[in-house]
C-alpha cells in the first residue's frame, strides 16, 4: 500500500487539506499554527516553539536521496544515538525507528538506552520533553522539528491548572477522608507539558497514557476521594465509565469560566472533573461513520481509540489504546474486515502489514495528525548529519525545577502496570 504521502499526492481533494502535499518546510518561517491536517483549525498559544528554515539542501533533495544520507549517519554514529518513533509518523520516518510504540512504550524505551549519548524523537514535543526527563545524565534529546507540538497538550496550560486547583481547594478543602485519602487527585496524560506533569508530581498526582488508563484511576481513587483529569475530556470520560462511574458524575472544567462553569454542587457531587481538551484526529470520527462501515461490510469489527467521543466507543467493538489496535489487528486468526479511529498513518501501515485482513480508517478524508506530519525524512537527516559533526541540532531540555516533580509523576506511571483489558464498548 502507498504511504499517506503518496496518496495525497496523487489524489489530491482526498485530503483535508491540499498543503499536506507539500513539504513541511514551507510552514517553517510562515504565520504560526499546527499546521494543515486534523489540527489546522486549533488556536496555537502565544510563544509555541518555532522551527527555522530547515537548510535547502534537505528541501531539495530526493526521498532516496535522504534515506541513503540517514542511513550512512546512522551507522556512522553507530550506538551513540538511538531514534524513537510513534506510531501515527509516517512510514518515510518510522522505516529508520530503532524503537516504534505508543508514549507509553516510547517512555519506557527512553530509559532503555543507556550507552546512547543523542536520543532522536520522532514524535511531538511533550513526548520529547519527557525522554529528556526520563533520559540518564548526559543525554541530549533532539526533536527533528521543533513545531511538531500538540494541539491537545496546547488545551491545558500550567496557569490555568493551578487556578483551578486553588478553586477546587476552596470547595473540598485539603483533609483527608477516614480512610486517609485526599479530596482530590490530579492526573494528567501523556500529552500535556512537562510543566504539568510537574505539577502532578508535586501534589501527590500521575501520568496515564491509553495504554494504563485505568489502572492509573485505580491507583488514583485508592489515595483520593475523587480525580482532576486533564487534558483530554473524552479518554478520562470513557475510562472512568467503563470502570462504573456515572457520566453525570464527570463534570466538564471550562478553564474560561468560574467554577469551570459548574455548579457548587456539582463539583462537589464529582468522582472525575474532566477538562475541556480533545484530540482533533479522534475528535472526527463518528457514529455515522460506524454506522455506514457496518451497512457496507457485514460482520466489519470496529476498533476505535479511546480519544474518540464516548458516542462512538459506545457504538464500536472494542476501544483501545495504539498498542492494543495493533495487537488486535495481529491476533485476528481468521481474515477479518476491520474499520479503525484512529491516525490514518497507522491504519495504513496495519492494512500493509496485515495484507490477509481488510483494513480500513472509518474517517474517509485523509487527515493526520498535523504536528506528527511535521516530522519529515529531511529534518531527520539534517539532525542525525548534525550529530556526526559534533553539533547538537533541536535539543530539548527541561529545566532542572520542572523535571524534579515531573520525573516524580512518570516514575508513578512505569510503575503501574497496564491493565490486561482494554476499555470495551
Amino acid at each position: 500500500m502507498p504511504s499517506v504521502d503518496a496518496i495525497i499526492r496523487s489524489a489530491p481533494g482526498e485530503s483535508c487539506a491540499p498543503e499536506l502535499a507539500e513539504g513541511p518546510w514551507t510552514l517553517d518561517l510562515g504565520t504560526p499554527g499546527y499546521g494543515p491536517g486534523s489540527s489546522m483549525g486549533d488556536v496555537i498559544p502565544t510563544g509555541s516553539p518555532r522551527q527555522g528554515q530547515l537548510p535547502l539542501e534537505y528541501q531539495h533533495a530526493s526521498n532516496d536521496q535522504l534515506n541513503e544520507r540517514i542511513r550512512a549517519a546512522k551507522q556512522l554514529l553507530g550506538s551513540r544515538a538511538v531514534v524513537l518513533g510513534h506510531f501515527y509518523q509516517r512510514d518515510e520516518v518510522v522505516q529508520h525507528a530503532d524503537f516504534l510504540g505508543d508514549s507509553f512504550q516510547l517512555a519506557n524505551a527512553a530509559q532503555t538506552v543507556p550507552d546512547a549519548e543523542a536520543i532522536i524523537f520522532c514524535g511531538v514535543h511533550f513526548m520529547a520533553e519527557t525522554a529528556d526527563i526520563l533520559a540518564k545524565p548526559g543525554q541530549a534529546v533532539i526533536l527533528p522539528n521543533l513545531a511538531a507540538g500538540c494541539s491537545m497538550a496546547d488545551m491545558a496550560d500550567i496557569d490555568s491548572v493551578e487556578d483551578c486547583w486553588e478553586q477546587l481547594a476552596e470547595v473540598y478543602g485539603t483533609a483527608p477522608d477516614a480512610a486517609g485519602r485526599v479530596p482530590i487527585i490530579p492526573v494528567t496524560y501523556m500529552n500535556s507539558s512537562a510543566a504539568l506533569k510537574d505539577f502532578c508530581g508535586r501534589n501527590g498526582g500521575i501520568v496515564c497514557t491509553s495504554s494504563n488508563a485505568a489502572t492509573v484511576l485505580e491507583w488514583a481513587f485508592e489515595r483520593g476521594q475523587r480525580v482532576l483529569f486533564f487534558p483530554d475530556q473524552h479518554l478520562g470520560r470513557n475510562t472512568a465509565k467503563a470502570m462504573g462511574i456515572p457520566v453525570e458524575l464527570m463534570p466538564m472544567w471550562n478553564p474560561h469560566k468560574p467554577l469551570g462553569g459548574n455548579a457548587g454542587s456539582d463539583v462537589l457531587d464529582a468522582k472525575v472533573i474532566l477538562w475541556h481538551g480533545f484530540c482533533s484526529v479522534h475528535k472526527r470520527f463518528t457514529v455515522a461513520q460506524i454506522e455506514a462501515a457496518r451497512a457496507a461490510h457485514v460482520g466489519v469489527r470496529v476498533i476505535v481509540h479511546p480519544e474518540c467521543p464516548m458516542a462512538v466507543v459506545d457504538a464500536a467493538d472494542e476501544a483501545g489504546s495504539t498498542d492494543y489496535i495493533r495487537k488486535a489487528v495481529a491476533a485476528a486468526t481468521e481474515p477479518t474486515t476491520f474499520a479503525i479511529g484512529t491516525e490514518i498513518n497507522m491504519v495504513n501501515r496495519l492494512a500493509a502489514e496485515y495484507p490477509q485482513h481488510r483494513i480500513f480508517c472509518l474517517d474517509p478524508v485523509i487527515c493526520p495528525c498535523s504536528t506528527m506530519y511535521r516530522i519529515h525524512p529531511g529534518y531527520l537527516a539534517w539532525v542525525l548529519e548534525g550529530l556526526v559533526r559534533g553539533e547538537v541540532i533541536n535539543q530539548i531540555s527541561v529545566p532542572a525545577d520542572v523535571a524534579t516533580g515531573a520525573r516524580v509523576a512518570l516514575e508513578r506511571m512505569l510503575a503501574v502496570r497496564p491493565a490486561a483489558t482494554p476499555v470495551v464498548a
